[in-house]
């Protein structure tokens, strides 16, 4: 399942981002799809070419894209219908309905439960297709080492050659201040909060950007 729609399907609050993924695909059907993104607010998020979006609703989405819904012995993904509960009304979760259960502290599960029933669990991908590691489930930050460093400040090297800002480092698997300033230095330049620590949302904002420049030296 692509990034976009996992995000779409775990939290209606959230499909703003999720939209710019993928950007407009029409006609599913006709691809050979047995589902179709209709752009209705009944079910989907309204989707608008070069409508602008939150950074913190796209900080957000970089840090559940990889979780679904699901429920007991169910394979296939859960669809979660959507709509505002004020203009549109639907049988499926609210946008301003969640909103006033979050302002009550609700928490994200429980609001998904509250519109589908206790049987729903969020599920978190154990893998992601197309980045060249997995995050190990775990911050990076001074003070680590292992296999997972190294990785990463190898990553941070190749991009430095396209983003010469960030210092080139040692990549000998230990997380030191250079490791950090390296770190701190990406997220500056990708607007992510400047932490000097590989969280989730680092961990695959580096692989992405990786492997997009990865790819440019490749021969076409």
């Amino acid at each position: 399942m692509t990034r976009a729609i996992i995000c779409k399907r775990f939290h209606g609050i959230r499909h703003q981002a999720g939209w710019r993924l993928h950007g407009k695909i029409p006609r599913y059907r006709n691809q050979g799809y047995n589902f179709t993104i209709t752009s209705s607010t009944a079910y989907d998020q309204k989707w608008i070419r070069g409508r602008n979006i939150y950074k913190n609703i796209d900080y957000l989405v970089d840090t559940i894209f990889a979780n679904y819904l699901s429920r007991p012995g169910v394979r296939q993904p859960i669809f979660t219908s959507y709509c505002d509960g004020n203009r549109v009304k639907c049988s499926g979760l609210s946008q301003w309905g969640s909103k006033y259960l979050g302002d009550e502290g609700y928490s994200a599960i429980e609001i998904i439960r509250y519109y589908f029933g206790n049987d729903m669990y969020i599920n978190s991908a154990e893998s992601i297709a197309g980045v060249p590691s997995s995050w190990p489930g775990y911050n990076l930050t001074i003070g680590s080492s292992g296999e997972k460093v190294r990785q990463i400040q190898q990553q941070l090297n190749r991009i430095a050659q396209n983003y010469p800002a960030i210092p080139v480092i040692t990549a000998d698997g230990i997380y030191g201040s250079r490791t950090a300033d390296a770190v701190r230095t990406f997220q500056r330049i990708f607007n992510i909060p400047q932490s000097g620590v590989v969280d989730y949302p680092t961990w695959y904002q580096i692989s992405n950007i990786y492997v997009g420049v990865s790819r440019i030296a490749e021969p076409v």
